[in-house]
């Protein structure tokens, strides 16, 4: 029906249709899908939530004399970074804490500051201490370096998450008679409690289910402006299980995504802490679906009652690598703040926020529809659920080799 041109054609007339995930809903159940399909021009999505795999490289610029970072060790604001790379780039993981982090010593640790509170902070503008020591060479004979930079100081900052709005989730419980402290927040024994990370019906990849508008060099939102997605995820794996609709009802695709942090802003990438676990980001993402047909517009009406989720035992079953499931449970199940595991009645919680989820879609979407975001043509598509056996895990790569 429509071709990606013709939309950007339409938003730098001012005369694009554009709408959230959330609201393309009601307005497909008021006028149908073929009629929706010609009005509606672009569908915007969102995600804000704790995302891992997430950090930021720089290119710090050159002291006098100059220092061979590659090689020796560097911190930023004594948080370890990786300098493999060359004498003034460095990688910064939003996982990485301190090295005298007392870590889970004393159990559960507190891990108070990271990777990702750094990364937050360079954002927000805030001076961040280098410190580095090196070997030195004739080239590059300096060995120690002690300094402050500021994220408008430095030559480049990108954030370069390599996984990141993981399509569907699980929903993690605790069939243990202990509290256990996961990724997935503090559960209760005895199923006290179920936590769950998706905004459901908003998520950007619940929206293209089959990676039919959204590829490598799809312009998105990221963290507060403007990145990319720059490959399919780590963990990226589309053969699993779907319902009717093409929905995953298990973990399934993951994104790669990259953009100039220099653009962007604190309020959309947090520093976050997870007691017992360690230090990671929230990240908020947003990704606009155009309407090329009415078969994407329909994978776009998908409802929180659409979605189902596994449920998971975090005690047991996930740490031990088992296939159990508990059993499914819909995004509208579990937004009632309760759901019935085992035949027990547990209270719900979410990680991710939902109301975030909204406003990223609606900036979006008003940057859309001033003409100040163009919709990009991927260059080549993700990997999807025909693209054949992945191997997922060291385990499986030595059977088949055996």
């Amino acid at each position: 029906m429509k071709t990606i041109a013709e939309i950007n054609d339409k938003i730098k007339k001012g005369q694009a249709v554009i709408v959230t995930a959330e609201e393309i809903i009601d307005i497909v159940a008021d006028k149908g899908l073929s009629k929706a399909a010609q009005e509606v021009d672009v569908v915007t999505t969102g995600t804000f939530g704790p995302m891992c795999s997430s950090g930021a490289y720089f290119n710090v610029g050159h002291a006098k004399p100059r220092i061979k970072l590659g090689g020796g060790k560097v911190y930023l604001n004594d948080i370890p970074v990786y300098a493999g790379l060359a004498a003034v780039d460095v990688f910064l993981g939003a996982t990485a804490i301190p090295d005298d982090d007392p870590r889970n010593r004393s159990h559960p640790g507190d891990f108070n500051y990271g990777g990702g509170h750094v990364i937050e902070e360079l954002v927000a503008g805030k001076d961040i201490w280098l410190e580095a020591s090196a070997y030195g060479t004739d080239c590059y004979p300096r060995k120690k370096l002690e300094t402050w930079i500021n994220l408008q100081d430095i030559n480049e900052a990108v954030l370069f998450n390599v996984r990141n709005a993981y399509q569907n989730y699980n929903v993690a419980v605790n069939l243990a008679d202990r509290t256990i402290y996961t990724y997935m927040g503090i559960l209760k024994p005895h199923l006290g409690n179920a936590n769950y990370c998706s905004a459901g019906q908003l998520s950007p990849l619940l929206n293209d289910p089959y990676y039919k508008t959204i590829g490598i060099g799809t312009k998105i939102f990221l963290g507060g402006g403007i990145g990319y997605v720059a490959w399919q995820g780590t963990q990226h794996n589309p053969g699993v299980a779907r319902s009717d609709n093409g929905v995953p009802k298990r973990p399934s695709g993951t994104l790669a995504v990259i953009g100039d942090l220099k653009q962007m802003k604190p309020e959309w990438l947090l520093g976050t802490t997870f007691l017992g676990y360690g230090c990671t980001i929230t990240v908020g993402i947003g990704v606009p679906i155009p309407v090329l047909s009415e078969e994407i517009l329909a994978y776009t009406t998908v409802t929180d009652a659409d979605v189902m989720a596994p449920i998971v035992d975090y005690s047991e079953s996930y740490p031990q690598r088992q296939p159990d499931v508990l059993g499914e449970v819909s995004y509208a199940e579990l937004k009632t703040g309760k759901i019935e595991v085992n035949k027990k009645e547990v209270p719900t919680s979410s990680l991710s926020s939902y109301s975030k989820a909204v406003e990223i879609a609606n900036i979006l979407k008003d940057w859309i529809k001033k003409g100040e975001f163009l919709l990009t043509e991927p260059v080549a598509p993700l990997s999807g659920a025909e693209s054949g056996i992945k191997f997922k895990n060291l385990e499986e790569r030595q059977q088949r080799q055996n």
